[in-house]
């Protein structure tokens, strides 16, 4: 048995058809085309399938695709209608991809903090990005990065 859902994604309504346990991840990435949304560990431990629901960051992992109904959800994809996100510049100017598997919850985490704080001091973006995993390790560059764009935003 499937199940349809709408909800308004980077901005444009979208259906759906999926099983009811359908996690919103597997959705974004095989049903919609939208691969930016990373498979990391499948549990909300590392952080790499981060997209915003209704402006908060959440695990796409583990979100059911039953909870976004009627709600907006904003992947890295629909971040920026004009060109670069200040925190995308700002991730190459600082030069912080090695792999860049993590890249996309990275971004889409520090973009809920400058959403909502403006001008986050280091410990306030240490805290709040505590949980989004980076196994190269560049945690430097990106707070630099999220410190650079909150100076530019």
């Amino acid at each position: 048995m499937l199940i349809k859902t709408s909800f308004t994604l980077n901005g444009e309504v979208v259906q759906v058809e999926t099983a009811p346990d359908a996690m919103l991840l597997w959705t974004l990435r095989e049903e919609l085309k939208l691969t930016g949304t990373k498979y990391g560990c499948g549990i909300a431990l590392c952080g790499a399938c981060t997209v915003h629901l209704d402006k908060v960051p959440v695990r796409a992992c583990i979100t059911p695709v039953s909870v976004v109904s009627g709600r907006s959800v904003t992947t890295i994809e629909g971040l920026s209608k004009e060109g670069l996100h200040p925190l995308q510049q700002a991730w190459i100017d600082e030069q912080v991809p090695q792999c860049g598997y993590c890249q996309s919850g990275q971004i889409m985490q520090a973009a809920a903090l400058l959403e909502n704080n403006k001008k986050p001091t280091r410990e306030e973006i240490i805290g709040h990005m505590n949980g989004v995993l980076c196994r190269c390790g560049t945690y430097n560059r990106v707070f630099k990065a999220i410190e650079k764009a909150s100076q530019e935003g």
